[in-house]
């Protein structure tokens, strides 16, 4: 039975339903729920000058870690959600060691299923879940 259940939420397509899921599972073990969004900061350099967009994108984390909490709510299940700075690190370290303070029992992500080429060039950070994490970690793909 999981009592603690991190939730990577992202925006996408696959994240929304991995959400969805995971939320089913959670409230049918009775599970507390951590809906974890973890951004990279971009800065930027043109003619324009420096570009740094790293507000409007924690910001756009926020709006979404939060809409997550409110889908959580409307579940009955109990959540919490935190957004998180990658700061240089891979985003699939950052949800491992989040998942580990948490004391997550179960790991839940959307991945997108890339191959060949594509994977190469883009990684995966699901992949990088499954690698690294000490716990189950359940992938969901696009229906």
């Amino acid at each position: 039975m999981y009592k603690q259940i991190l939730i990577a939420v992202d925006g996408s397509e696959t994240s929304r339903l991995a959400l969805d899921d995971a939320l089913q599972l959670a409230r049918e073990q009775g599970a507390k729920v951590l809906l974890l969004h973890v951004y990279e900061p971009i800065i930027s350099s043109s003619t324009h000058g420096v570009v740094d967009l790293t507000e409007a994108i924690r910001s756009e984390g926020e709006k979404i870690a939060a809409a997550a909490l409110e889908e959580a709510r409307k579940a009955g299940v109990e959540a919490r959600n935190r957004v998180v700075d990658a700061a240089g690190r891979r985003v699939a370290s950052v949800i491992v060691e989040e998942a580990n303070a948490a004391d997550a029992d179960l790991i839940v992500l959307g991945t997108h299923g890339r191959r060949g080429l594509e994977h190469l060039v883009l990684g995966s950070v699901a992949e990088g879940v499954a690698r690294r994490a000490a716990v189950p970690v359940l992938l969901i793909r696009k229906r």
